[in-house]
């Protein structure tokens, strides 16, 4: 009865024990907010791009840093080629994570496409092209919208250019594609944001006085101001931010009590694409030809006219 009593209890405590394991193991491997983007914008905006041409991600990553895209100047219809967004930054550089510990930044990018145009399936992308793009996921902005592309985050230091395969549309199965040109928009971040979509603002900012004052006491997490009447206001200063003033220090409201952590931001360009027919790139040639072929017939007939008035006074 003992020894049965025993078992029980034994299994009950490893199963318990495994259960435990999975929460914990569940608690660390959920991504963290600092890797959150760009769900973020997903969730908070229906389209990436305001009706003031700005791209959402820049209401949460308020810093305004240099982004590149090239694109080809035109394309011929159902044929794949590359977009590439190129975000420059000093690899050198550390951001304060969400724990307030440094460490390297991230970058992530969107890529608005015209109607029609869409990420290369895999059998159409040439073996070169899936060499540059190897550990690079992307994804939908939403599921009906395959001409609006997102990718991150990704490791910064290995993706400051992220090419995009993407295939164009064929205006013969389709309708309603034309031959035309048409705009292309492109946005590229690098680091964590400063505002969450909720308003909340992140721990990559600097901490500012929030009243006027002397400073009355100063820790690596506070800093307590002393007001005119008496009181004091206590200004908390999260992990990984330098305080930068000192004790008996007068601040004004506004001042920055902490240095300011940001190494990030975010860039976008806007670029434009030509879908070109291929019947009148023919036709164009063929009018070149006939353009150049008549010019040398006439110089030859000129030349032939000069010879002939020539040959007359002589005679």
């Amino acid at each position: 009865m003992k020894q049965s009593l025993l078992s029980v209890l034994t299994q009950k405590s490893l199963r318990l024990l495994a259960a435990l394991f999975l929460v914990v193991t569940s608690v660390f491997s959920l991504p963290q907010a600092a890797q959150a983007f760009p769900i973020y914008a997903q969730q908070a905006y229906d389209s990436p791009r305001e009706a003031n041409g700005r791209i959402v991600c820049a209401n949460c990553h308020l810093a305004e840093k240099t982004t590149k895209v090239e694109i080809p100047q035109a394309v011929l219809p159902d044929t794949v080629f590359e977009a590439v967004v190129k975000i420059p930054y000093d690899t050198n550089a550390q951001q304060v994570l969400g724990s307030g510990d440094p460490g390297p930044l991230n970058v992530g990018a969107v890529l608005m496409l015209p109607d029609g145009f869409k990420i290369a399936p895999d059998d159409r992308i040439p073996e070169k092209m899936k060499e540059e793009i190897a550990g690079v996921s992307f994804q939908k902005y939403k599921p009906d919208t395959d001409n609006v592309i997102v990718v991150g985050p990704l490791p910064g230091d290995q993706n400051q250019e992220i090419v995009f395969p993407v295939l164009s549309p064929d205006p013969s199965t389709d309708p309603t594609i034309h031959f035309g040109k048409y705009s292309v928009h492109a946005g590229g971040n690098r680091g964590r944001g400063q505002i969450y979509p909720t308003g909340d603002k992140t721990n990559v900012n600097a901490v500012t006085a929030s009243v006027s004052g002397l400073v009355s006491s100063v820790s690596e997490t506070a800093v307590t101001i002393k007001k005119d009447d008496g009181s004091t206001v206590t200004e908390s200063i999260p992990a990984g931010l330098e305080v930068v003033v000192a004790e008996g220090q007068a601040v004004a409201d506004g001042t920055a009590l902490s240095s300011d952590p940001n190494v990030g931001g975010f860039g976008q360009r806007d670029a434009e694409i030509v879908l070109q027919s291929g019947t009148r790139i023919k036709w164009l040639m063929a009018f070149f030809s006939a353009i150049m072929l008549s010019q040398t017939l006439l110089v030859l007939k000129k030349k032939q006219v000069e010879k002939v008035q020539a040959a007359e006074m002589n005679f």
